[in-house]
């Protein structure tokens, strides 16, 4: 062995012998450390790979409460429902998610934002987000689903598109709430102009898609050179998209956007700065509605009992008003507010799917109450995550066979909303986290909610006249699957099996 590899061992088995120094010992009233069998890396690997997996190993080997090594950073996870509150409502001052949202927002979106406080910017967003504006948006999300999926027949050229159901909703989804929020074409709107909308939205979707597939690697810093590079292109291309000056000859801007812009300036954001701010508001305001929208589709696509009630319930609210829905220029509020069966199969998809981290900085070294009365301390620098995946969602103490879509889960016997879910014999407040909680529960959930359900109410009238007036075809060589014909487009949904859960994994509270 030559000496500079000598040293060079020498150099790395001392390095681990530091790391293995430092690795700390539980102190009395902490709760169980796991620190894994890899100096400082510890559980990145396993937790990396498969968090739900590696979180239920642990839960049965720990308890409701342990701390992980994770990457060089102590994560102390807490899975039992009851003892949310506890954390959710703490004060900022305790438990905080403001350094870690300031982190992410530099690493994944390269965006710095002088003297920047989340909560005041929450503040702002309330009033169009929550009350204020919000029929105003729901309206203009209805207008806009309309364009993206009802448009001219003569676009398609060749009169038939191929695409996946995940790339349909998605893309519907995101090009009708970027329209919404960032405005359209023309007022009044014409033949041109929607079909430019259609177009120029489409864009915006397919290089954001990009970008969110890249996302989870973004967050963990572990792209590749090559990632890196088209990282790189996908983002200048967005920041030209979402500029300030390409949107300032947009019409119907929402209130939100002139509202946020206005904030910037009055902050002195440079444009490029407002461009990249603009891109993290389209990925926190739209990220997730799509692959909701996907979920709840396929979910109806494979259970026929499910699509007939929904039929049954639209028929009865939505077909029975004054005017078809083919002629509404949008849902009243009251018909999306009284549809308890679309409400029962929305909260059953995201209780399957919807997997939030829901993450806080131990500001100060600490006692975390649990709801049992014991008590545990938690040291100032550590991580506190709850993951209500596991723990209310699939938990088959609180929901029997957890793994299965029950689309009337959330319905009592009545008809009536169900919200009565037990856990040791006690009641759950927090029986379905897929919005987050407390503090840092997500603002654009009313909105959120109209959009998926206008989405959804559209495309299942489509799919429901399809069923009805023509035949399901199996494509050859396709085998399983069930294909649907529409206007410009082929959707196909898998019978056989699900995506995984990551399919929803941006959510982050």
């Amino acid at each position: 062995m030559s000496l500079a590899a000598l040293l060079g061992l020498l150099a790395v088995l001392l390095l681990l012998l530091l790391l293995l120094s430092r690795r700390r010992a539980r102190r009395p009233g902490e709760p169980p450390l796991d620190l894994g069998s890899i100096p400082w890396l510890g559980h990145a690997l396993e937790f990396g790979r498969d968090a739900a997996s590696f979180l239920t190993r642990m839960k049965e080997k720990h308890g409701d409460i342990f701390t992980v090594l994770v990457g060089g950073r102590y994560v102390t996870v807490l899975l039992d429902p009851h003892s949310y509150d506890t954390v959710v409502w703490e004060l900022r001052t305790r438990l905080d998610f403001h350094p870690y949202a300031i982190f992410l927002m530099e690493r994944i979106f390269d965006l710095q934002l002088p003297n920047f406080n989340p909560s005041e910017e929450k503040a702002r967003m309330k009033p169009t987000l929550m009350h204020r504006d919000l029929q105003a948006l729901t309206e203009a999300m209805y207008t806009n689903l309309r364009t993206v999926l009802l448009g001219d027949s003569t676009e398609a050229g060749s009169g038939w598109q191929e695409t996946g159901l995940l790339e349909f909703s998605y893309n519907a989804l995101l090009s009708a709430g970027y329209l919404t929020l960032y405005g359209v074409e023309a007022s009044p709107r014409t033949h041109e102009s929607q079909a430019q909308d259609r177009v120029h939205s489409a864009d915006v979707f397919h290089t954001f898609r990009q970008l969110d597939l890249l996302l989870p690697k973004l967050a963990r810093g572990s792209l590749s050179a090559g990632d890196k590079d088209h990282a790189c292109s996908v983002k200048n291309r967005l920041w030209k998209l979402l500029s300030p000056a390409r949107l300032a000859s947009r019409a119907d801007r929402s209130s939100w956007l002139e509202s946020y812009l206005r904030h910037l300036e009055e902050m002195g954001v440079s444009e490029e700065m407002q461009a990249r701010a603009l891109v993290l508001q389209l990925w926190a305001t739209q990220g997730n509605m799509g692959p909701t929208a996907f979920w709840l589709l396929l979910f109806l696509l494979k259970n026929p009992e499910a699509l007939a009630a929904v039929h049954a319930e639209l028929k009865h609210t939505v077909w029975q008003a004054e005017q078809p829905v083919s002629q509404m220029t949008t849902l009243p509020q009251k018909i999306l507010d009284s549809m308890p069966v679309l409400d029962s199969v929305l909260n059953e998809t995201l209780r399957l799917t919807a997997a939030p981290f829901i993450t806080r900085e131990v500001m100060a070294d600490l006692a975390l109450p649990m709801a049992d009365g014991r008590e545990f301390s938690l040291r100032r620098g550590d991580r506190l995550l709850l993951f209500p995946f596991l723990s209310p969602q699939k938990d088959p103490e609180i929901y029997t066979e957890p793994e299965v879509f029950k689309y009337n889960r959330f319905l009592n016997p009545d008809g009536s909303e169900k919200k009565d879910f037990y856990k040791d014999g006690k009641r759950l407040k927090n029986y379905n986290m897929p919005w987050g909680a407390g503090h840092n529960q997500c603002l654009g959930k009313s909105y959120a909610i109209n959009s998926i359900k206008h989405g959804g109410i559209v495309v299942v009238v489509i799919v429901i006249i399809i069923v009805q007036r023509f035949k399901q075809e199996a494509r050859p060589g396709q085998q399983g699957q069930v294909v649907f014909l529409l206007p410009h487009c082929l959707i196909w949904s898998p019978t056989s099996r699900c995506y995984p859960y990551s399919g929803q994994s941006s959510y982050i509270n």
